[in-house]
């Protein structure tokens, strides 16, 4: 009698689980460059043909392949593009067979596609695929934390140094669980200085950050940096919102007197929907229901900039709260946003700004291609020369969707 753990589906579909296994083992230890090669020996050990490795560029407009032979995609008109955009598979025809786009997802973050040719395909490809995408974009985020040739590989220009020290804080564009997401981007992406976001997960609790630094140079990053650590080293420490904005504010006024930042800060309950936040002399934040803006919701009475030392400093900032309804949306931007301006010189402006994203969330588009299709429109409609840094941030509360 066979063994049903040994049973074989047929030769076209027999996997040699040994040769899986030591690419796996091998995987762990494998540099990135390595990574094209690897992906190769994994498809043709799971019967597919041959497997590509392409990842977004910075400005998620390309599709960069990680074989420095091939040339780039684009994201917007490629059937690689649509696998990326939608975060879905896509088949197309080749000569030779067909090529199956596979997203590449690292939880709720897109990294770019896995292209896997093959003769042909039915459910065993298609649920190998699906594993091998998965594999591979677990593998690229754990090594291009200290890998210098992948962030290389995703540049398409020469990054600044204030940028570059920036970017080294920036956590990934889009996290989340399974009851809330939040995305964000910021232009211009090899030039930026003063601006930041951050978000984090800690159990249930979601944090969000935007901050708009003083200026345009080394300082004005610098000023955001210390303003994250700072903020990261309070929440890690288990503080509460004023808890994060008091130890940014003594980390600033203490390591660049003279400097200082606009932000705001929130932390989102997503089993309650409770929201909570401080304004720090920024735009305040924005409430999206029901495809629609609630205007001044999340108003609130001015408070100074972060990090103004001597009178200026409050002795506790003004803490504010309420309760969203689930599939609400909160908006955090920077004034770069809408006060790019065209030729000219009308603004973006504040309508502009939400009708996109109002428009884009209709049409089913999810919260990160919301933002990467409006990153972009708003370069447009200044013909790619901003003014000023643009960062934009949006979360939503979902927690039907566990």
């Amino acid at each position: 009698m066979s063994d049903p753990a040994h049973a074989s589906f047929g030769p076209d579909t027999d996997v040699d689980e040994n040769r899986l296994e030591e690419l796996i083992i091998e995987a762990q230890t494998a540099l990135p460059v390595e990574l094209p090669d690897l992906a190769n020996r994994c498809a043709s050990s799971l019967g597919l043909d041959t497997a590509l490795i392409y990842l977004v560029d910075l400005q998620q407009q390309l599709l960069v392949p990680l074989d420095e032979a091939l040339e780039p995609l684009p994201v917007d008109g490629s059937s690689a593009g649509w696998a990326y955009r939608t975060v879905s598979p896509r088949v197309a025809e080749a000569d030779d067979g067909l090529i199956l786009w596979m997203p590449l997802v690292d939880g709720v973050e897109r990294l770019g596609v896995l292209a896997l040719r093959t003769a042909s395909l039915d459910g065993i490809r298609m649920r190998r695929s699906r594993m091998l995408a998965h594999l591979f974009a677990m593998l690229i985020t754990s090594k291009r934390a200290y890998s210098d040739w992948l962030a290389g590989r995703t540049r398409t220009a020469t990054m600044e140094l204030p940028t570059e020290m920036l970017r080294a804080f920036l956590p990934p564009h889009t996290i989340g669980s399974s009851k809330c997401v939040s995305t964000a981007v910021l232009e211009p992406a090899y030039d930026i200085a003063g601006d930041a976001f951050d978000h984090s997960v800690v159990k249930n609790l979601l944090h969000t950050m935007i901050l708009d630094g003083m200026g345009h140079d080394l300082t004005a990053g610098l000023t955001t940096s210390v303003a994250m650590a700072a903020a990261r080293n309070a929440r890690r420490s288990g503080g509460d919102p004023a808890d994060v904005v008091a130890a940014i504010d003594q980390a600033i006024a203490q390591w660049l007197p003279d400097h200082f930042c606009t932000g705001v800060l929130c932390r989102l309950d997503a089993e309650t929907g409770v929201l909570r936040w401080v304004n720090c002399g920024h735009p305040p934040p924005l409430l999206i229901r029901a495809e629609r803006v609630l205007a001044g919701v999340l108003d609130s009475s001015p408070q100074p900039p972060i990090g103004l030392a001597g009178l200026l400093a409050p002795e506790a900032r003004q803490i504010h709260e309420t309760t969203l309804e689930p599939g609400d949306c909160v908006l955090l931007y920077t004034d770069g946003v809408v006060e790019a301006r065209d030729a000219d010189g009308a603004e973006f402006g504040l309508d502009r700004f939400t009708d996109f994203i109002i428009r884009s969330s209709a049409a089913g588009q999810r919260p990160a291609e919301v933002l990467r299709l409006l990153i972009h429109a708003i370069l447009d409609y200044q013909r790619n020369q901003l003014r000023d840094d643009v960062t934009i941030l949006l979360f939503e509360w979902r927690p039907q969707d566990r």
